[in-house]
């Protein structure tokens, strides 16, 4: 309810219960806050005129912001708010991110927007005492709108050469180097590869120029392990296809059909990520191309749903959950240091990957 003074109206305060219950405002809010100090029959008082004027109660936010403190957590992404649900990279990812939650009693705040003013809106309203960043595309951006919010934050890529942001990631260029080395001893010398994104909204083949300017450092360690383990197998790596995707089902399969259209189709497809990995075996199955007898395939992430694809999917197996859960202990216990940390990979070798077939 609204109290009507001068011709104006605003929303009732504790003030206004305390004066019409004719008692002090620190009465009033420990009514409210602290009930069993008070007596039972000004409790009652209180809460009566509170309910006739529809007063629900102090504001939780304005206690939780004089406290200093929230408990809360928000992981920011410039993506939809269907990606946390839809990738399987962002549900691993929040269940990393809700263990370390749970077991402190903190609360998670998803922070997303489809426009930049939408963003900007949201990451400055959001009631959290720091962030967790999605660095993907418009990375940058979510990094530069929460140094505005002077709280802490830890971005989930490595690709910022920035020191002083707090990352966490993997060794992309390890990662990427067991990927390349796995199908080369098997015998494949046609390869292809579906990139994640080398700069904001872009996607296509890309040029040797283009891998130079990339703004996203992580694509482009990872296309330099593969490149440089296929050079040290005798593979002419200028011949490789590169697509770079939005690392979702229609670029990817844009990809699949640009790279299979050439007179020499690959025979070993490296994938940035598992997300891309599984398109593609769902795209070869449809036509009739068998996996790993006519391709082999490999992802990079380890979410779950690799080990359940048909067939299995061979991948770069990266920490995910324990990742998440550093992330959210660096925000819950923040102590003002930077940290950087890169976490190690491995290689899960399942049945989309054998020996390329003679001939």
């Amino acid at each position: 309810m609204a109290l009507s003074i001068e011709g104006k109206t605003r929303p009732v305060r504790l003030a206004d219960i305390a004066k019409a219950a004719g008692v002090s405002h620190g009465t009033a809010s420990n009514v409210f806050a602290r009930p069993e100090i008070v007596r039972e029959e000004v409790r009652e008082r209180v809460r009566a005129v509170a309910e006739a004027l529809g007063y629900a109660g102090p504001d939780p936010k304005g206690r939780l912001l004089r406290a200093g403190k929230v408990n809360a957590i928000g992981v920011a992404t410039t993506e939809p708010l269907s990606y946390f649900f839809e990738d399987p990279f962002a549900r691993a990812m929040m269940a990393g991110i809700s263990e370390a939650c749970d077991a402190t009693g903190a609360g998670i705040a998803l922070v997303s927007a489809g426009n930049e003013e939408k963003l900007a809106w949201n990451i400055q309203s959001a009631l959290v005492d720091g962030f967790i960043l999605f660095c993907i595309e418009g990375g940058f951006r979510l990094v530069e709108l929460t140094r505005e919010r002077r709280l802490p934050f830890v971005a989930l890529e490595l690709g910022f050469r920035d020191e002083t942001v707090s990352a966490i990631g993997v060794d992309n260029v390890a990662g990427a180097k067991l990927a390349a080395r796995h199908l080369a001893v098997l015998g494949h010398r046609r390869f292809a590869v579906l990139a994640l994104q080398f700069a904001d909204e872009s996607t296509g083949l890309v040029s040797e120029e283009q891998v130079k300017a990339a703004v996203y450092t992580g694509t482009r360690d990872r296309l330099a392990g593969y490149f440089d383990e296929l050079s040290r197998h005798g593979v002419d790596t200028a011949t490789i296809p590169v697509f770079e995707t939005a690392n979702d089902e229609i670029t990817t399969r844009a990809g699949l059909e640009t790279i299979f259209a050439t007179p020499t189709p690959p025979t070993a497809i490296l994938a940035m990520s598992d997300r891309m990995a599984l398109v593609a075996l769902d795209w070869l199955r449809e036509r009739g191309l068998d996996v790993p007898g006519d391709v082999s395939v490999v992802g990079f992430d380890g979410v779950p749903e690799a080990a359940l694809s048909r067939p299995p999917l061979t991948t770069i197996a990266q920490p995910i959950a324990e990742i998440g859960r550093r992330a959210a202990r660096t925000i819950l216990d923040f102590d003002g240091q930077v940290r950087r940390e890169t976490l190690g990979v491995d290689l899960i070798v399942r049945a989309s990957s054998e020996a390329p077939r003679a001939g």
